[in-house]
């Protein structure tokens, strides 16, 4: 096999930007690909040349097997390199790439399509002899066939999707009162996202840890592992803090399932790379699924081992074999991953789509044992189009212990304006004491969750809010002056004049902050020493000492306490560097927020932009208060928007099929004892 001269990236956003590194090192030219709604993504940027291969919907677009293909035949490309989702695990895609002369980076059509269905998977590991979940044989696209099923086996049972992956298509049902309408749902989002209503019954593990171990084979029969992950912190089964090695799990146990993912991928001559995964309880294992391709967490194994996974994958595909044997890897260390995605974990992780008016991910990005990989940079957009992921943080160190900490403060120094992000959640669980001791299983999240995402107590916040409004303004000040109010005398900020109650004069601030009321401070006018004084209704002022040392670097004193902070402020925005980290607040005209909500109450709108899959109300309908009106699908994920008050459906404002935007009104309720 020839060498691979040009690469086409068939994929977008960080996979590809990643794959793209890795290749320009070896000397090989990338191409990308991308659709209308990423004309201008950082990764069209990042790679320098790519095709545009269609219209905004990925089914439109990064799904096309007929526009990829002419993209490569364009550009004239070697190979296709698949990245994660999209077409990765798609047969047909391997097979045609193959009849068209060129290298699929990843295993045969064949290996696909056996991998690819979830029922043929568990086939295949039993074949090779390893243990699997316990449930019902075969695949089921009745409802009535499925109920049966369940009951027959018995709850708490998990619906999955025979094409699902990634941790989607699942869906648990514990209730039998709510079955019914959990294998309707199932069945839709398979259809929907998978094109497949067939569904496997499994017993479903209430306390288990999900593990995974990394394979690659060279397609002639060697396959070696590259040891394993832990991936158990999931929500909604989605994988959110990835790990290596798994920590406090019996090094045999761990040896004995590495055995078992070569053995299965020696059983079909595995050629690439490929995850075999596993659910670990009582101390017993049992095989999951194979995702036969690179996976989101890989940077984890890259940091422990020392090897390049995209190198491997380019080598693989050359012919050039695996120039490794199992004895020759090593690993050293704990690495730990963690996804920071535009969704709102208070709103059940729903997807932020918007623009991302203020991004800054760690400034040691990749020194100091911290990794970034990201597919965004400030000023571009979060689409309703594709997975929301901001960026990846990865960290290394020589312990479990000093990674978490480690980790919890590379998420100290994240900032992003524009979307609402998962940040802090992810900073709750790096530091979070059942995490530390690995107490966790795949459930572990959804129990613990409010816990996890409630604002942190302590009374700083309203200090930070203040100070944030202090240097704000210190900051706006007129070139050259050191006071913002020039002379109190003279001029108070707002009107010409002398004297006046020092609450009347300084400069008004209205300043947001997730998690705190936006709320107009008025701040100053500049004292003795740089004192300023801050005044929000209804509280006591708020005295600081504030003097700029260098750039953007503030030394504060507040009621005998003395600290330096980085700040910044421009567009409206204001950043803090807090010692528990970054703080971003959003300054808006004086009482821009001051308006009653009860009307909100009383109109539904979209939670973001999306499509709507269904309608559950008609005009003159009464609805009670947490019921579904209608279905969203964004992002390949169902959402329900639930009345907020009980009433008539007065007005019904959408349609199924139709495209809504995030704010958008979808049905109107007249609650009951309001008059018609």
């Amino acid at each position: 096999m020839s060498r691979i001269a040009t690469l086409l990236i068939a994929n977008r956003g960080e996979i590809a930007c990643r794959i793209a590194r890795t290749a320009r090192a070896l000397g090989i030219a990338p191409v990308g690909v991308y659709s209308e709604a990423d004309a201008t993504a950082w990764h069209v940027r990042a790679i320098g040349r790519s095709v545009l291969i269609g219209p905004d919907p990925a089914a439109e677009s990064y799904l096309r097997i007929d526009a990829v293909l002419d993209a490569a035949r364009r550009v004239g490309a070697d190979a296709i390199h698949p990245g994660y989702g999209f077409l990765s695990e798609n047969a047909a895609f391997a097979a045609a790439v193959e009849a068209a002369g060129l290298v699929f980076v990843g295993p045969d059509a064949a290996t696909l399509s056996r991998f690819g269905d979830k029922a043929s998977a568990k086939r295949a590991a039993v074949e090779a002899g390893l243990p699997v979940v316990p449930g019902v044989d075969g695949t089921h696209a009745d409802p009535d066939d499925i109920a049966r099923a369940v009951l027959r086996m018995g709850l708490p049972a998990l619906l999955k999707a025979v094409g699902g992956g990634g941790g989607r298509g699942q869906r648990l049902v514990e209730d039998e009162a709510t079955l019914a309408g959990d294998i309707a749902a199932a069945l839709r989002e398979a259809r929907s996202a998978f094109g497949s209503e067939g569904l496997l019954v499994e017993r479903y593990l209430p306390h288990a840890r999900h593990v995974e171990i990394q394979i690659v084979g060279d397609g002639d029969g060697q396959v070696l592992h590259l040891f394993e992950r832990d991936c158990t912190l999931q929500r909604r089964h989605q994988k959110v803090i990835e790990e290596a090695p798994a920590w406090g799990l019996p090094a045999a146990l761990l040896e004995r399932m590495a055995a078992d993912a070569v053995r299965l991928g020696q059983s079909v001559r595995y050629r690439g790379l490929a995850t075999v995964e596993f659910l670990v309880a009582d101390g017993a294992y049992y095989f999951l699924e194979v995702n036969p391709r690179i996976q989101v967490e890989h940077p984890v194994t890259e940091a422990v081992t020392g090897l390049d996974l995209v190198a491997l994958q380019l080598r693989i595909a050359q012919g050039e074999g695996l120039g490794l044997r199992q004895e020759q890897v090593s690993r050293r260390g704990h690495a730990i991953e963690a996804r920071l995605y535009a969704e709102d974990p208070a709103q059940s992780f729903a997807p932020s789509t918007g623009r991302i008016n203020r991004l800054r991910l760690p400034d040691d990005a990749g020194a100091n044992g911290i990794r970034v990989d990201t597919g965004v940079a400030e000023g571009d957009s979060v689409t309703p189009f594709y997975d929301p992921m901001i960026a990846k943080l990865t960290v290394h160190a020589a312990d479990r212990a000093t990674a978490l900490a480690q980790l919890a403060r590379a998420l100290d120094s994240v900032a992003v304006d524009g979307v609402t992000t998962n940040r802090d959640f992810l900073r709750a669980l790096a530091r979070d004491a059942e995490v530390a001791a690995m107490a966790i299983h795949t459930r572990w999240i959804d129990a613990r969750l409010h816990a996890l995402i409630k604002p942190e107590a302590g009374g700083c916040d309203r200090l930070w809010q203040a100070l944030a409004a202090v240097l704000f303004v210190m900051t706006g000040r007129v070139p050259g002056s050191a006071d913002p109010w020039r002379n109190r005398e003279r001029f108070t900020g707002w009107r010409l004049g002398l004297g006046g109650d020092v609450q009347e004069a300084g400069q008004r601030v209205t300043l947001s902050a997730p998690g705190l009321p936006a709320e107009e401070l008025r701040v100053g006018p500049l004292g003795e020493g740089g004192r300023v004084v801050v005044h929000a209704p209804g509280q006591p002022p708020l005295a600081f000492d504030a003097t700029e040392i260098a750039p953007g670097r503030w030394r504060v004193a507040h009621a005998g306490d003395a600290f330096v902070v980085g700040a910044r402020a421009g567009g409206g925005l204001v950043e803090i560097d807090a010692p528990d980290g970054t703080l971003l607040f959003e300054a808006a005209p004086p009482l821009a927020f001051a308006a009653g909500e009860a009307a909100a109450d009383h109109v539904l709108v979209s939670p973001l932009t999306g499509l709507i899959s269904r309608v559950l109300v008609r005009e003159g309908d009464v609805v009670a208060t947490g019921q579904t009106v209608a279905i969203l699908e964004s992002m390949k994920l169902e959402i329900s928007i639930r009345a907020a008050v009980t009433g008539a459906a007065t007005r019904v404002l959408v349609a199924e099929g139709a495209m809504v935007e995030r704010g958008q009104p979808v049905v109107e309720i007249m609650p009951e004892g309001d008059g018609q």
